[in-house]
C-alpha cells in the first residue's frame, strides 16, 4: 500500500467510464430530499453515502445490469418499500439487492509463503521492545486520560457476506436503523466491488490481519479494550522490565481501567429467572465513550443509537478485574448462572440466534453476544461468536473457586457445554475458517484459545477432571497448535498476526524455536507505525453487519505486541535455565 498505488486507484477510480446507472442515479430521487417516509433511511443515505467525498469515487461506478428498465425499477421498488412502509418485508426489500451482491467476488487474504528466518533475536532485542510498547500505552494513557482504540469502515463489506447473508441480518436484526444501513451499505458495496474503485477502498496488504489505513477513524473508549489493555500492563509489570515509575504509571491506569469497566460500564439487566443481574455494556453511556460530538452524531445516524451490554465485554471485564485483584463485589456473581440463559440448546433458548452468519457451524452449546436490556430492546438481534465462548470459559476458569463451579452441578454443565461446543467446533477444522467467526479472526482465536488453556492449567488437577473429564481442551490445544505452527507461522505475517502467534505458543507451551518466525516479523517491523507508535494499527476485532468495521489501533497492536513478547521471552528465559 504506497503513496504510488493509492494514487493509481484514486486515478482509475475517478476516470473510470460509467457503464450503467450508477448508485446515485438509482438512489437519489428517492432518498436526497424525500417527502416523507422514514427520515432515518435517507439521512444515513445522505450522510454514509452521499457525501461530498464518496461522490467523486463512485458517481462512474456504474452497473451494466441495470440498464434493464425492470431490475433498475425492483430496487427502486425496495427502496421505495424501505423508506415508507410501517413494516417493510425486509426479505422482499433485500431480495434485488442479494441477487446483485452475489455478482461480486470478495477472498479472503491468503499470504504467500514465508521464506526461513535463521536464529531467534536476542532476548536483549525483545526486551527493548516490551519496554517501548509498555512506554507507548503509558503515554497515551498519560496523553489521553485513557488508551483510544479506533473504528474504521471497509466499504467493500466482508466476504463472508453474500446474498444469502444480507437477507438474513435484513431479517434477523430488530433495530429498523441498523437495517438501514445494513441494507444501503450492502447496496453500495455492489458498485464499489465490480469498480475501479473498490481497488482503492480495499488495497491489498501482508499477512491476515487487515491494517487500519483509512483516513477516517472514530476514536472511542470501551470497557472491552480496557480490560486488554489492563492485561496488557500486568503484563509489562511481569516481565520486570518496567522502572518504578512506570509500575507507579501501570498501578495507577490499571486502577482507572478496571474502574472502568465494573463501575462506568456496569448496567444492571435482567437474567431468564427475573433476578437482577449486573453486566458490562461496550459502550457505557455519553460521555464515557470518548467520541467527539461529530463522530457521536455519526453513530447515531449509523443506527448505532441504542447500545446494549453483551456477554463478552461483561467476561473480559471480569476476567482483568480479576487478575488486577479487585475486590469489587460485582465479580462475586457466577457469570454461568446467567449465561445458562444465553446458551443455545432445545427449548427456550432454541431460536436465541437471529442473524445465523455462520450457521455452517454447531450452536449447541455456545453462549450468544448481545444481552437484552432491561427495556427488553436487543437492536442488533442475536449472533454466536466462537471467541466470545472462549472468553466465557476463561473468566469461569479464573473465578472457579469463587463461583463454586465445581461444586455446582448446573454450573458445571453449563461449562461442560460450551467446551463441547469448542471441540465439536476444533474438530472439524472448522475454527480455521473465516466464516465461523462473527467479530474475530482465526488467528485471534487461537491467541485466545491460549488465554482459555492457561487459565485451565493453572486450576488444582481434580478441577480441571471435574470440568473436562474427556480431554477436549487437549485435543483443541493439539489442533491449535499445528494450525499455528503450519499455516500462520509458514506464511508470510504483518506484527499483529506475529504478535497473536507468540500468545498462541507461550501460553499453550510450544518449544521456543517455534517463535523464530514471529519474533523476526515483529523485530522487523518495529518503527513501522512512524509517530503515532511503534507499530502500524491492525484490526483486532470487526463487524460484518451493517458492514465491515473494523477496530483496533496503535495502542492495541503495542498491547498485543507486548503480550506476545512477554510470552516468547518467558519461554526463552526457561530454555536457558534447564
Amino acid at each position: 500500500m504506497t503513496l504510488q498505488y493509492f494514487a493509481s486507484a484514486a486515478y482509475r477510480a475517478l476516470t473510470f467510464p460509467k457503464d450503467g446507472p450508477s448508485l446515485y442515479d438509482l438512489c437519489d430521487g428517492l432518498l436526497l430530499h424525500p417527502n416523507g417516509g422514514d427520515p432515518h433511511l435517507a439521512k444515513f443515505y445522505r450522510t454514509a453515502l452521499g457525501n461530498p467525498a464518496l461522490r467523486p469515487l463512485l458517481r462512474h461506478a456504474g452497473l451494466p445490469e441495470l440498464r434493464q428498465p425492470s431490475r433498475f425499477e425492483a430496487l427502486r421498488n425496495a427502496l421505495t418499500h424501505a423508506r415508507d412502509d410501517a413494516s417493510p418485508d425486509w426479505a422482499a426489500v433485500g431480495q434485488p439487492v442479494a441477487e446483485l451482491l452475489d455478482t461480486i467476488r470478495l477472498r479472503h487474504p491468503k499470504p504467500k509463503s514465508a521464506p526461513g528466518t535463521g536464529h531467534a533475536p536476542g532476548l536483549a532485542e525483545l526486551e527493548k521492545i516490551i519496554r517501548i510498547c509498555g512506554a507507548h500505552l503509558l503515554r497515551s494513557f498519560s496523553s489521553n486520560g485513557f488508551i483510544p482504540t479506533y473504528a474504521a469502515f471497509n466499504l467493500i463489506g466482508d466476504p463472508d457476506v453474500r446474498g444469502r447473508e444480507c437477507l438474513m441480518a435484513l431479517t434477523g436484526l430488530n433495530s429498523r436503523g441498523y437495517k438501514n444501513s445494513t441494507l444501503l451499505f450492502n447496496l453500495a458495496r455492489i458498485f464499489i466491488a465490480r469498480s475501479p474503485a473498490g481497488e482503492l477502498i480495499n488495497p491489498p496488504w501482508r499477512g491476515i490481519a487487515e491494517p487500519m489505513w483509512q483516513p477516517i477513524q472514530i476514536r472511542h473508549r470501551s470497557a472491552y479494550y480496557d480490560a486488554f489493555f489492563t492485561e496488557a500492563l500486568l503484563s509489562f509489570a511481569e516481565t520486570g522490565l518496567a522502572s518504578p515509575a512506570e509500575l507507579a504509571s501501570s498501578r495507577r491506569a490499571i486502577s482507572d481501567m478496571v474502574d472502568f469497566c465494573l463501575t462506568t460500564s456496569r448496567e444492571d439487566v435482567r437474567a431468564l429467572d427475573g433476578s437482577m443481574v449486573s453486566v458490562i455494556t461496550a459502550l457505557a453511556p455519553p460521555p464515557h465513550p470518548r467520541f467527539s460530538r461529530f463522530f457521536a452524531q455519526i453513530k447515531q445516524d449509523l443506527g448505532f443509537g441504542i447500545y446494549v451490554p453483551d456477554c463478552d465485554t461483561t467476561a473480559c471485564s471480569f476476567s482483568a478485574a480479576t487478575q488486577a485483584g479487585s475486590t469489587n463485589p460485582i465479580l462475586d456473581q457466577p457469570l454461568l448462572d446467567f449465561y445458562a440463559g444465553y446458551q443455545v440448546g432445545p427449548g427456550v433458548n432454541e431460536p436465541r440466534v437471529t442473524v445465523p452468519l455462520n450457521d455452517h457451524i454447531d450452536y449447541a452449546g455456545g453462549v450468544v453476544t448481545w444481552i437484552d436490556n432491561l427495556a427488553g430492546q436487543r437492536p442488533f438481534g442475536n449472533d454466536l461468536d466462537p471467541t466470545l465462548n472462549l472468553d466465557i470459559l476463561e473468566v469461569s476458569f479464573r473465578n472457579c473457586a469463587r463461583w463454586r463451579v465445581v461444586e455446582t452441578p448446573r454450573r458445571l454443565q453449563t461449562l461442560r457445554k460450551i467446551i463441547d461446543f469448542q471441540r465439536r467446533l476444533v474438530a472439524s477444522g472448522a475454527f480455521t475458517d473465516p466464516r465461523s467467526h462473527i467479530y474475530y479472526l482465526p488467528e485471534l482465536y487461537c491467541a485466545y484459545f491460549g488465554r482459555c488453556y492457561a487459565a485451565f492449567s493453572a486450576l488444582p488437577s481434580a478441577a480441571r477432571e471435574a470440568i473436562d473429564p474427556d480431554g477436549a481442551l487437549a485435543l483443541i490445544r493439539g489442533r491449535v497448535l499445528g494450525y499455528v505452527r503450519e499455516e500462520l507461522l509458514t506464511s508470510e505475517m504483518n506484527a499483529f498476526d506475529a504478535a497473536l502467534a507468540l500468545i498462541s505458543l507461550g501460553h499453550l507451551g510450544a518449544e521456543a524455536a517455534s517463535f523464530t518466525p514471529a519474533l523476526h516479523c515483529i523485530v522487523s517491523h518495529l518503527g513501522e507505525g512512524g509517530r503515532r507508535g511503534p507499530f502500524k494499527a491492525y484490526e483486532w476485532n470487526k463487524m460484518k453487519t451493517p458492514t465491515r468495521i473494523l477496530v483496533g489501533g496503535p495502542e492495541v497492536t503495542s498491547a498485543f505486541v507486548l503480550m506476545g513478547l512477554a510470552q516468547a521471552r518467558r519461554a526463552m528465559m526457561q530454555k536457558g535455565a534447564s
